[in-house]
């Protein structure tokens, strides 16, 4: 079974982590590959982590028509440029699954509160199952467009929504500490990303109200019929990849939530939580699709969940893969790892 895939945006970070993935996939087959700003070039002068078959294709124009054998669409292009490219590709009859967050927020005023623009297709929104995979299963295999969460909302959901569902946490005072290698930033240039800019420092951003914070409570509410608030400040650390989040709650049975979440994630490849006391480490999980949960209980009212993924796998290309093996009825762990390199 082979099934021909195309690629738009492919020479940023989440691009290339999908050609990587793609090519030693055993039924996705690349087909088509487009970044506008390097189109007409080989893959191989933008992209030099490339050997395979695909290192001497040629890059074709982000909106230039998709070859007819393509049945699958990814798109890693920037909010806003991307919803066309969706809308082009969906009009084609393709399934689709957008990295981007032009389909994140089926509340339209989420979406302009969080990125300042005018949604190009708002009537597209309803449309779009948002690929939290573990919670969306059912939905993600039954639609031809999938919205693949932010990699901060997915560290976070992934251990919020079963405490939530379980009416443990208060919502009103959910405070997340995160961090994230630098890849998490684009691979355009950006003074603030130079070398002397970022190495031996740390810096907090996006405040006083982060665009992923908006995605993390309209989710949490959505898959839990609760109101959730939080207090989201992201960091930027001088690493390449991976991703921690530190959540501090306040609730009930504090005890019990390791539990909760164990039981919750059992059958879970891609989830693991750690024995209770342990907390992960972002070296854990470089370089695999998982993610992995700690909890530790401070008090019968407060405990610190702490999570951890690679911000371009499981944060964005692995988990776009992920959801694309079930559109299509494939194993879900397909060409994707649960083991991290190491060291």
């Amino acid at each position: 079974m082979s099934i021909g895939v195309a690629v738009l945006g492919s020479t940023g970070y989440t691009g290339a982590e999908l050609i990587r993935l793609l090519d030693a996939h055993p039924h996705f087959e690349i087909l088509h590959l487009a970044a506008h700003s390097q189109a007409g070039k080989k893959v191989s002068e933008v992209l030099p982590s490339i050997a395979s078959q695909s290192a001497n294709k040629t890059l074709a124009k982000a909106d230039d028509v998709l070859p007819h054998d393509v049945e699958l669409v990814f798109t890693a292009l920037p909010h806003a440029a991307a919803a066309k490219s969706v809308k082009k590709a969906l009009d084609a009859g393709k399934k689709v699954v957008d990295l981007s967050a032009d389909f994140r927020h089926p509340n339209l005023i989420n979406y302009q509160d969080a990125y300042g623009l005018e949604h190009p297709f708002p009537e597209l929104l309803g449309s779009s199952v948002y690929g939290l995979t573990e919670h969306a299963r059912e939905d993600v295999a039954k639609t031809n467009l999938v919205a693949n969460p932010g990699c901060y909302p997915t560290s976070v959901l992934l251990p919020l929504i079963p405490l939530l569902k379980q009416k443990l946490v208060e919502t009103s005072s959910i405070i997340i500490d995160a961090k994230s290698g630098t890849s998490g930033a684009g691979r355009a240039a950006k003074t603030d990303l130079l070398y002397c800019e970022i190495n031996e420092s740390m810096a907090a951003y996006g405040l006083p109200k982060h665009r992923h914070a908006w995605e993390m409570e309209e989710w949490a509410g959505a898959y839990t019929g609760q109101d959730v608030q939080v207090r989201f400040v992201p960091h930027i650390i001088p690493m390449t990849r991976g991703m921690l989040s530190t959540i501090h709650l306040n609730g009930k049975k504090c005890e019990q939530w390791h539990s909760v979440l164990s039981d919750a994630y059992q059958d879970e490849p891609f989830v693991n939580v750690l024995p209770l006391g342990k907390l992960p480490t972002t070296g854990a999980v470089k370089g695999s699709n998982r993610c992995e949960i700690g909890v530790v209980a401070l008090s019968e009212a407060e405990a610190v969940v702490v999570s951890c993924i690679d911000n371009l796998l499981k944060g964005a290309s692995g988990q776009a893969v992920q959801n694309a093996n079930v559109m299509f009825g494939l194993d879900e762990m397909s060409g994707l790892s649960i083991n991290a390199a190491w060291p």
